[in-house]
């Protein structure tokens, strides 16, 4: 899950932050992925609207093509 992805859905870093219960500079100490337990976190706040990535499942952005 990508943290702007998360954000998008909470409208901003600061109200993801605090439905979270952390601080904004924690999200952005985040960078462009959210770490593994947080994206559970959000999955269960969201009641699965944001999906959590699989580690096993790398995330793949729309403009990437995959090689056959």
């Amino acid at each position: 899950m990508k943290t702007k992805q998360a954000a998008d859905h909470f409208g901003s870093k600061k109200k993801l932050a605090a439905a979270l219960g952390i601080s904004p500079s924690a999200i952005t100490m985040w960078g462009e992925d959210v770490p593994e337990l947080r994206q559970y976190q959000i999955e269960q706040l969201t009641k699965g609207k944001v999906k959590r990535q699989s580690a096993a499942q790398p995330q793949v952005e729309p403009d990437q093509q995959l090689a056959s």
